[in-house]
């Protein structure tokens, strides 16, 4: 099987969960990336010290602080990777942050909803558009031919919930907001897939499964460590046949 071999990686999220462990798992792969941009709203929070602690142990890894709902934190966070790399462009980003709110359809409310979908969609939105650059970049002075997570991807991380055929989970939870938000997301990848194709930026949405996190809970079926190193597996083989997809962590193309 290939094996993933981009130069630079950016995460959202990664002070926790499956953020978190792409981060550890990517700086301790033995053929590492060069840069390893880890970002969260807020570095110097006690939430984000199993990050600044990895970060101590690998010099690749950059923690960048970003908030994802916010412009003016995108644009500097984007202004800050740009500088490290130097004149390189970013091989792959991973719009990995997101949120839920316990919500049901008849407790569901505005609030809550915009919330959200302003996290979960317009997020991932407003970072894919400030660091498109520094993909193009990246493709263009790729030696590889077609598509890759290695040459320049974007991969929105996005739930099996948010699939209006499997609507997974329902039983277990409707959480309407999240569900809603996920389905957006899976449109917004299949858009960016048709408008970046021609600069051969892979774009996909990607299920990870119900893991043990804060947000999937200790119920979740699967442990973290063993998601990610799956989910690494898959972005090894990808190419331009999975561009515009909905994949789970194990490749599997996923019902809209």
């Amino acid at each position: 099987m290939d094996m993933l071999k981009a130069r630079s990686v950016l995460v959202t999220g990664s002070n926790r969960g499956i953020g978190l462990e792409l981060v550890r798992q990517l700086s301790e792969q033995n053929e590492h990336p060069e840069w390893i941009f880890a970002t969260c709203r807020d570095p110097e929070g006690s939430r984000a010290q199993d990050l600044k602690d990895l970060a101590a142990k690998h010099q690749e890894v950059k923690i960048i602080p970003l908030e994802v709902t916010d412009p003016s934190s995108i644009q500097a966070a984007a202004a800050r990777v740009t500088e490290h790399l130097q004149g390189a462009g970013l091989n792959l980003l991973i719009n990995n942050a997101g949120i839920v709110r316990s919500s049901t359809l008849e407790s569901e409310m505005p609030e809550k909803m915009s919330e959200v979908y302003k996290n979960n969609v317009i997020g991932p939105m407003m970072v894919s558009q400030a660091f498109l650059p520094l993909l193009r970049r990246a493709s263009q002075e790729s030696p590889q031919k077609g598509m890759s997570c290695s040459k320049a991807a974007i991969v929105n991380m996005s739930s099996g919930a948010g699939s209006i055929t499997d609507l997974l989970g329902w039983d277990f939870g409707q959480v309407i907001n999240y569900r809603c938000s996920k389905t957006a997301l899976n449109m917004l990848t299949r858009c960016q897939s048709l408008g970046y194709a021609g600069d051969e930026i892979l774009c996909i949405a990607l299920n990870p499964g119900w893991v043990k996190t804060d947000m999937g809970s200790m119920m979740a079926p699967m442990t973290v460590e063993a998601n990610v190193q799956a989910i690494l597996n898959t972005f090894g083989h990808l190419s331009e046949k999975e561009n515009g997809v909905f994949l789970n962590w194990k490749g599997m193309i996923l019902p809209w």
